[in-house]
């Protein structure tokens, strides 16, 4: 932190000082002591929403883009330095936002303890650049993963991760498609010409302990050696939870969402190298399309809030066996480069995870970067069984990436999440499935093989034998959505059995 600098946020346009808030105080908390009382807490762990404020991001070049996020799982030390656009700060009772407007006028809220995040949410993409650029104006095209683009090209979405109990969504959505373009003087969409907010290097210190953000990674580093035991922090999508519901607190927090040294994305000819601190919102942005395995993945990772701020490294550093990103990025044979005192090394994945909840990265390492190699399987599928279709913890996950050539089956990885302490590669499906013909009678062996991998238990998600039974089901399913001729394809499996 730079001597003599002040801790402070500038919310809604007035710069707001941190000094005297704890380290473990998230900055939903926070802006309700200023009397910001708009956002609510709903659930404490990002799934409803009533949370949801706007933070001036980087828009991936050399401008501001409005990124809703959950202020429940903020740190609220993190916002040092930042902008901040609460529900109170877009509109006055007498001067409504166009978005507060349009919900008021199509009844869009009753109880209205839901509404300021839905504002929230919906401003930020009312100001998504190039929206109307994308309008439909069938105002019915489908989403690949069942989201609706409406005729002024606001994508619902959006508002994936907020809920409301007693509206309905009908008039939210009337509400949102609604919306037409900023005026010249919006004063919000004029913020996006200029640079983001520069990542300030920041210290609090308070009862529970200390928040620290260094200003880049060897001062991280030094940091860990000294603080081995710190807690890393990026998105705090995870930490934020145990924070609130769990009541976890840690000596010393090391905040490394703004370190530019994994804040990288570089697409070359052998590989596609992604920092460990970039959003999945900013990775899917990035990458447009050029890994079609994550495409599938992006839209079933929880809700666009949650996207937002969650990160690639914090995805893998928490090394839960059911995270969503592992299963596909073992399909993808992906490495993870861990930066540490000594340097770098770069781990496969299939080998970092070593138990439950534990990895290869030593106490004084972070995950600077993940690291795919290209070219890329031709055929992949990322398929996600839950409670419920999206914004949930998976069942099961299970992560395709085949190369099929000439009807044969050269080259089989296949990841998967939910039956075992640890996300693992199915190296005996693999084995089953090369150098055998991509036809119904050797994916249903194959199958059957797939029925058997991991070590699957029973809990209040799922049973173990509804595990295996979807692990066969997944393959047949992709062999299915992946033939293009089934009746020739029958025929040349005729000709094998025979």
């Amino acid at each position: 932190m730079t001597p003599g600098r002040r801790l402070a946020a500038t919310v809604n346009g007035a710069e707001l000082s941190l000094a005297g808030a704890d380290p473990s105080t998230n900055a939903l908390d926070w802006l309700r002591a200023q009397g910001l009382t708009g956002a609510k807490e709903g659930c404490a762990e990002g799934e409803c929403g009533a949370c949801a404020v706007m933070v001036a991001r980087p828009d991936g070049g050399s401008g501001t883009e409005w990124t809703a996020l959950n202020a429940c799982l903020m740190p609220a030390a993190a916002l040092d330095g930042q902008e901040v656009v609460t529900a109170e700060g877009l509109g006055t009772p007498e001067r409504l936002h166009p978005v507060q407007r349009e919900m008021a006028v199509r009844g869009g809220s009753q109880c209205g303890y839901c509404t300021p995040g839905f504002v929230c949410a919906m401003a930020a993409e009312y100001y998504r650049d190039g929206r109307t650029a994308t309008r439909d104006d069938s105002a019915a095209a489908g989403h690949p993963h069942g989201h609706a683009c409406g005729p002024n090209g606001f994508e619902l979405e959006a508002l994936s991760g907020n809920l409301c109990r007693c509206t309905g969504y009908r008039p939210i959505r009337d509400a949102a498609f609604a919306l037409g373009e900023p005026v010249a003087y919006d004063p919000f969409a004029n913020r996006r010409t200029g640079p983001p907010p520069a990542a300030a290097a920041t210290r609090l210190e308070g009862p529970t302990g200390t928040y620290a953000r260094p200003a880049h990674l060897g001062e991280a580093l030094d940091l860990l050696a000294a603080h081995p035991d710190a807690v890393l922090v990026a998105g705090s999508t995870d930490w934020g939870v145990d924070v609130n519901l769990r009541g976890a607190r840690a000596p010393f927090v090391i905040g490394i969402d703004r370190l530019p040294e994994l804040r990288h994305l570089v697409v070359g000819d052998d590989v596609v190298e992604i920092g460990g601190a970039l959003s999945l919102t900013e990775v899917a942005r990035g990458l447009a399309g050029r890994v079609p395995l994550l495409d599938q993945l992006f839209p079933q990772f929880a809700s666009r809030l949650i996207r937002n701020g969650a990160t690639v490294g914090g995805n893998l550093g928490t090394a839960s066996p059911i995270g969503d990103l592992p299963p596909a990025l073992l399909a993808l044979e992906a490495s993870v480069v861990l930066a540490g005192p000594g340097g770098e090394r770069e781990v496969a994945l299939a080998d970092y995870f070593t138990g439950y909840r534990r990895t290869l990265r030593r106490p004084d390492e972070l995950v600077r970067a993940v690291r795919i190699p290209v070219p890329l399987s031709g055929t992949t599928a990322f398929h996600k069984i839950t409670k419920r279709r999206f914004d949930d913890i998976s069942s099961v996950a299970v992560a395709f990436a085949l190369d099929v050539v000439d009807g044969v089956v050269r080259r089989a990885r296949i990841g998967l999440g939910g039956v075992a302490a640890t996300p693992i590669r199915a190296y005996a499906t693999e084995a089953a499935l090369e150098g055998q013909p991509w036809t119904v009678s050797a994916v249903r062996a194959a199958a059957e093989v797939l029925q058997g991998e991991g070590t699957p238990l029973d809990d209040h998600r799922a049973s173990a034998d509804y595990r295996s039974a979807v692990l066969g089901g997944a393959l047949l399913r992709l062999h299915g959505e992946s033939t293009v001729h089934p009746a020739a394809e029958a025929v040349a499996d005729r000709g094998v059995q025979a």
